[in-house]
């Protein structure tokens, strides 16, 4: 069994979804006491949240890539950065760990693909709904993806650091949100990413007025495959 590395702690609250799921998977798997061979540097997500709103995109992926190389240099075989937002540093942080990172936004896009969707609805947060990073690589995968208008993009966004980063789930924001997926499928969306590692906390990807896809167990369910194969699958 290979080690799987963790950049945690971007929230906690995701995390610890994060942990659960590779290790209930592996036991599913493997039987009997098994569990994952994990390596987890959880950062103080507020020193993370500060360099977003900075900007310093650039501080931020040092300080990813520096943890990341602390796992590898463990014995991780591979890197997972717990979040969706943070991929925006990818490309930085890969270069400093010196072992496979798997992205998750690869991951996901190999998931919608292989169920023939085509315009993904995205709810994530402003950062990852707004910067480019993530809809051109979506784009170049193949994918057309929506997102909510601007009100909508900071309902989702502060549902996200306000209540589900600190533990608080709500029925009054699970009810806002399910709005803005019946709105995008009148507008021709024909499924829906949850890609905020936390949303996961919030909506059931499987009842949900359009096929749903939790980019948080599709990103554990990767690791754990390469954990037990030997192999990381390739973007087609």
């Amino acid at each position: 069994m290979k080690t799987i590395g963790l950049i945690g702690g971007m929230s906690w609250e995701s995390t610890a979804v994060y942990y659960r799921h590779i290790n209930q998977e592996v036991r599913r798997l493997r039987g009997g006491l098994h569990s994952a061979d994990i390596a987890m540097r959880s950062l103080d997500f507020t020193q993370v949240v500060e360099l977003q709103k900075a900007g310093r995109w650039d501080l931020a992926g040092a300080l990813l890539g520096e943890a990341g190389a602390g796992l590898a240099q463990a014995g991780a075989d591979c890197i997972l950065i717990c979040t969706n937002t943070m991929h925006l540093v990818a490309e930085p942080v890969a270069a400093m760990v010196g072992v496979p990172l798997i992205d998750i936004i690869t991951e996901t896009a190999r998931a919608l693909r292989a169920d023939g969707r085509k315009r993904p609805l995205l709810l994530a947060t402003r950062y990852t709904m707004e910067h480019g990073f993530y809809t051109d690589r979506m784009k170049a995968l193949g994918l057309d993806v929506m997102v909510p208008e601007a009100h909508g993009r900071q309902r989702v966004h502060d549902v996200i650091f306000d209540e589900l980063c600190q533990g608080n789930v709500c029925d009054i924001a699970r009810r806002d949100y399910l709005a803005l997926i019946e709105k995008a499928k009148a507008e021709g969306a024909d499924s829906v990413i949850l890609g905020c590692t936390e949303i996961g906390l919030l909506l059931d990807p499987d009842a949900l007025p359009l096929p749903g896809y939790d980019s948080t167990t599709i990103h554990a369910d990767a690791a754990v495959r390469f954990a037990l194969s030997d192999t990381l699958e390739r973007a087609a």
